[in-house]
């Protein structure tokens, strides 16, 4: 699957996830382009920084993360948006090219089958815009919407996000000077980590702190997204919570392969009869809290 933006357009590929929602707006030259290329991750309590230097790492140079309280009345992405752009204003991090990745606490997915009697791109929004409003009711009328295939006449994703949260991202890295280049769900980023092999059959699992996102894919095409809250106990208890999403989801047959992105994820082997790929094995424990922003 390829998403491009939540502002701008969206594009397709067969294989996955291509890297980014980009944000629109036109290049500009090389002498003027901002000095620091950040990937941030966005979530209810924390901020994670870290330079990207192009480069895949388990651990990104100079990374960090900053801790966020909650506030009453506030939306809740609103806290962790002041924090990032209070950490903006330190020497180093203003005038950036920054790429944000947007925890599922912030976003909203659903799986829309394929359907021959959808003729278009208005249509297919219009079809998820009902889907994703059943479920969540009027509040996804102040979000921004976007589909995307994932093959030809296959299944489509649809990502809905709060348009108050993408416009005040842009505002908390343009008032320092920099540059907001794209906005990605963590599942996206994630996907894009993992390296599925396109006709995978698999349970894609992204944890992070009190939260599971939990996609099924057969034979390459995708079947569902479902978020789940959880402690910290999550792991020791998946095979009982992917026994429950399959017995939801009626199907024939269990997958027990499982992919994990996680900040505290089991060992890479057999587990209660899963078949468990770690794809931050080797990482170590303190390091871990690095995941939204790996690459």
């Amino acid at each position: 699957m390829s998403l491009s933006s939540l502002k701008a357009r969206l594009g397709a590929a067969a294989a996955g996830w291509a890297p980014a929602f980009a944000r629109a707006g036109a290049a500009t030259a090389a002498l003027r382009q901002p000095r620091e290329r950040l990937r941030i991750g966005l979530a209810p309590g924390r901020v994670v920084i870290a330079r990207d230097g192009g480069m895949l790492s388990a651990r990104p140079p100079r990374a960090g993360s900053i801790a966020v309280e909650p506030h009453a009345g506030l939306p809740r992405w609103q806290p962790a948006v002041d924090a990032l752009a209070a950490a903006l204003t330190q020497p180093g991090t203003a005038k950036c090219r920054a790429t944000v990745i947007l925890s599922s606490h912030f976003a909203r997915y659903a799986v829309l089958p394929w359907n021959a009697t959808l003729k278009n791109d208005e249509e297919w929004r219009a079809y998820a815009q009902h889907r994703l409003q059943a479920v969540h009711g009027s509040v996804i009328e102040d979000w921004e919407l976007r589909v995307c295939e994932t093959a030809p006449r296959g299944a489509r994703i649809a990502c809905a996000v709060d348009r108050a949260l993408l416009d005040a991202l842009e505002a908390a890295v343009a008032g320092n000077g920099g540059r907001l280049e794209s906005v990605q769900p963590y599942l996206m980023s994630a996907f894009n980590r993992a390296r599925l092999a396109t006709d995978a059959s698999c349970w894609f699992v992204v944890e992070e702190p009190g939260r599971l996102t939990l996609a099924l894919i057969e034979d390459g095409t995708w079947r569902s997204v479902r978020g789940r809250r959880v402690d910290s106990r999550w792991r020791h208890a998946l095979a009982d919570i992917l026994e429950r999403e399959s017995a939801a989801l009626g199907l024939e047959r269990p997958c027990t392969d499982v992919v994990i992105h996680a900040e505290a994820g089991p060992a890479a082997g057999s587990h209660d009869g899963l078949r468990v790929r770690d794809l931050a094995a080797g990482i170590a424990d303190d390091e871990r809290a690095l995941a939204m922003v790996l690459r």
